[in-house]
């Protein structure tokens, strides 16, 4: 079953889901028809057809809830050794730059662990942990603060200055009233 945005059932959702499982199991050995059960249950009946098939499959045990499909794949102890290959940085784990990214994380997961996440798995995981999200200030390596800072003392003012000039309307005599 799909839902919305990733979303699925909690605990008690699913508990709820799995005692109309059991409650239509109860109609199947009745005798009830698929249409009929669906309609006391207010569900699908195509639900209900699902259900009558994992019955006949699996048994009993064919319509009881799998548990959470959100069940963590790493351990506790891959977890430290993660934070642990994550601090010593991404060069020692051959990217060319300092800059960790999802797809590099889950990268490294499925090398380490050999399990694959996907993207949004690899930020589910790195949220529950503690892990947040960092976005470096981007700055050209040449760049020179200096230069920088004489720029804006001499050349903006007089690039500022012209374009106001140009501007149709407006003088450098005239001022807005400031009553």
């Amino acid at each position: 079953m799909r839902y919305a945005q990733g979303g699925g059932l909690t605990d008690a959702e699913r508990a709820a889901r799995e005692r109309l499982r059991l409650q239509a199991v109860e109609r199947f050995e009745g005798g009830q028809k698929n249409a009929e059960i669906a309609a006391e249950l207010r569900i699908s009946v195509r639900s209900v057809e699902r259900w009558r098939r994992a019955r006949r499959e699996g048994g009993e045990t064919g319509v009881l809830s799998k548990g959470s499909p959100g069940r963590p794949r790493l351990s506790e102890v891959q977890i430290s050794r993660l934070e642990r290959e994550l601090e010593r940085g991404p060069l020692v784990h051959g990217w060319a730059d300092q800059r960790w990214t999802l797809a590099r994380i889950k990268t490294l997961i499925g090398r380490l662990f050999h399990v694959s996440y996907t993207v949004e798995g690899t930020w589910q995981l790195l949220k529950r942990h503690g892990w947040s999200w960092q976005q470096p200030a981007r700055r050209a390596i040449e760049r020179d603060d200096s230069a920088v800072e004489v720029w804006k003392k001499e050349t903006w003012p007089r690039v500022r200055a012209s374009r106001r000039s140009a501007a149709p309307g407006w003088s450098s005599k005239m001022k807005p009233d400031s009553h």
